[in-house]
């Protein structure tokens, strides 16, 4: 009864980290989405050829002579080389055609907002330059739903990461240096953003909010916050 118990236990640990505000694999978006599917590919091809392994090993267990009939070199040949390259090479295709939609080389959706998000230790600043130099917030980033949001990224010191797991993948804060990277909400909501590199003791506390608002109401949302107007 121990057993089925610590073992439900660890089952449901182990579901319960596949949904929550940071999780990679519960997207939110068309880009966290693309990378929670090549998670989940990795993870069935790597269960099938694990399980092929083991039926082989079996079978070598629990059946005297099965495949004396290729020598050696044979199954080294078929296993180290015929098995994992075809493998190897779809899995490595694939990641790179999704490397490339994260970045939008292979989409025509047009940026609906651009954003500049500023890393410094510990804590995240954004600015929205299509609504004027003055609006800014400091810890919460505001975009609109359903519309491709480029973020260029920067860092005031050392290297950070800006994280937005159901969002999107992460990209780094070079000092001296812009990354970009698009993000997109299919509905509005809130999201969590953390910084993915340590940068220092205050590293663990270099969170960030997403706020995603309606599109009909963002630019009203920022006017809002930007002369200093509480949200009714």
């Amino acid at each position: 009864m121990f057993h089925r118990i610590t073992c439900l236990s660890v089952i449901g640990l182990t579901l319960s980290a596949c949904s929550g505000d940071l999780s990679t694999l519960d997207p939110a978006g068309p880009y966290a989405g693309a990378i929670a599917n090549l998670w989940w590919i990795m993870l069935i091809g790597s269960g099938l050829i694990l399980g092929l392994v083991l039926a082989l090993l079996g079978l070598v267990f629990f059946k005297p002579g099965f495949g004396r009939s290729l020598s050696p070199k044979g199954w080294m040949i078929a296993g180290g080389l015929f098995l994992p390259v075809p493998v190897l090479v779809a899995l490595m295709a694939y990641g790179m055609a999704q490397g490339e939609y994260l970045i939008g080389a292979w989409q025509n959706e047009p940026v609906v907002a651009r954003v500049e998000a500023h890393g410094a230790m510990w804590h995240w600043g954004f600015r929205y330059p299509d609504l004027g130099d003055n609006v800014a917030t400091d810890g919460t980033l505001h975009i609109p739903a359903g519309g491709v949001v480029e973020v260029r990224v920067t860092s005031a010191d050392v290297v950070h990461s800006f994280w937005i797991p159901r969002l999107a993948g992460k990209i780094d804060a070079v000092p001296g240096h812009e990354t970009v990277v698009r993000i997109k909400a299919d509905v509005p909501g809130r999201y969590g953003g953390i910084c993915a590199e340590y940068c220092g003791t205050g590293h663990a506390g270099m969170r960030f909010t997403v706020e995603a608002h309606p599109p009909e109401t963002y630019r009203q949302r920022l006017t809002a916050l930007a002369a200093g107007v509480s949200a009714p």
